[in-house]
């Protein structure tokens, strides 16, 4: 595995792909693995059109780059889980995850590094989309007043101060807490955001909660709304459908540790992550075909 000047594992960054040929801007991407700042994993969900051919061409051009194929699509939420899953496998001590279509400019997701990097006691650092003076925030106002409302019942549901959990740029930590987060599918393909950061707030009978103090939001200095996003306004409305499942599961699950005799027994599960070459599993788990990016 690569590593930076202090011998550290260089942080991977996971992103999710399904049909993203036309918006793949390859020139941006290999100038962020050039950086030596970061690895990209990609994840490719089952594309049907030429995204593999050109993720595979930027493996071959940079040692920076992997790919893990998935036979099929299975959404944006169970790519991300298991590409997470793939990099702490593979030793990363720093992990994160980043749409695709660079909504969020390679810069901006290097400066989350920097402040993940540079506060030992932050383990999760959160890109946020916030309109100020000075900042580059283009953002279609329907989008923007749902971004709103889903925050809003984002932040009630997890009982923390959170502006923005649906940015699609977040660096963090691996910890007991993460791993054992994500050692099962999520119940929401479009709210997974929520889900990821309630699991880690809570904890379970095997790990130890992670603290709110724990978490940063850093306002964006610019972030462009990209044509051609998969998250239309249909979607964004089942996303607020999704919390009350995401809420209801939340529930279940802490109530659930709370009247445990004891803790559980044995290890993490281990992930069923594909090879890099797209030898996969084909369960979906947590979202159907129909469930795309």
């Amino acid at each position: 595995m690569s590593t930076d000047p202090a011998g550290e594992p260089l942080p991977v960054i996971v992103i999710p792909c399904f049909d993203e040929e036309r918006r793949l801007d390859v020139p941006q991407l290999a100038a962020l693995t050039e950086s030596g700042r970061v690895r990209l994993l990609f994840v490719d969900d089952g594309s049907r059109d030429g995204t593999p051919l050109i993720l595979h061409e930027l493996a071959r051009s940079s040692g920076a780059v992997d790919v893990v194929d998935l036979p099929e699509n299975v959404g944006k939420a169970e790519a991300v889980r298991r590409g997470l899953l793939e990099a702490i496998q593979r030793g990363s001590t720093i992990v994160g995850y980043y749409d695709a279509d660079l909504s969020t400019p390679p810069q901006e997701l290097l400066r989350l590094l920097d402040v993940l990097q540079e506060q030992p006691h932050v383990s999760f650092v959160m890109g946020a989309r916030v309109a100020l003076l000075g900042r580059t925030i283009e953002r279609r106002a329907g989008r923007h007043y749902l971004g709103r409302i889903f925050a809003t019942l984002a932040s009630i549901l997890l009982g923390l101060r959170v502006y923005d959990t649906q940015c699609g740029a977040k660096v963090f930590r691996v910890s007991p807490a993460v791993v054992e987060a994500l050692s099962r599918p999520f119940r929401s393909s479009w709210a997974f955001d929520v889900e990821l950061v309630g699991r880690l707030t809570r904890g379970t009978d095997v790990v130890e909660p992670l603290a709110a103090s724990m978490f940063e939001e850093v306002p964006l200095r610019e972030w462009h709304d990209v044509a051609g996003s998969k998250l239309t306004i249909g979607r964004m409305a089942r996303a607020l459908a999704d919390l009350l499942f995401v809420a209801l599961d939340l529930k279940l699950r802490n109530h659930s540790r709370g009247s445990s005799s004891g803790p559980r027994s044995g290890p993490v599960p281990s992930p069923s992550t594909p090879s890099r070459r797209g030898e996969g599993s084909s369960e979906t788990e947590s979202a159907s075909t129909s469930d795309r990016n």
